[in-house]
């Protein structure tokens, strides 16, 4: 039973990765491929493991915000993955374990409190 349920939720969870984020509302996060580009006005949220995208022997998932139309003043944490879209600003950066986004382990820092300024 357990083994039905994920083949049927199989096919509708690579619909959700393989969505368009072209229409997306200021502020939607949305989970992709790590193969996909980031759209221009977006960043990378966090990083993990779907089967959906084949191996998972590395982070090969991402999701992404959409940050234009964000208000002025507002602030988002991001993983530097990403560059942070025009009119935003790094206010701080840290190591988050939601940003790992290689085999290879590190303590650097890999995410950014971004604000946006204009």
């Amino acid at each position: 039973m357990r083994t039905a349920g994920l083949v049927l939720l199989a096919p509708a969870a690579w619909l959700a990765l393989a969505a368009s984020p072209a229409a997306a509302a200021p502020g939607e996060v949305q989970t992709v491929c790590a193969s996909t580009l980031t759209p221009s006005g977006w960043v990378d949220v966090s990083w993990g493991n779907s089967i959906s995208c084949g191996s998972t022997t590395a982070p090969n998932i991402k999701q992404i915000k959409q940050l234009t139309g964000l208000p002025v003043g507002t602030t988002v944490n991001a993983c530097a993955s990403t560059y942070q879209p025009a009119g935003w600003v790094q206010v701080s950066t840290y190591y988050s374990s939601s940003c790992r986004y290689s085999v290879v382990p590190s303590l650097e820092p890999n995410a950014w409190t971004l604000k946006r300024v204009s």
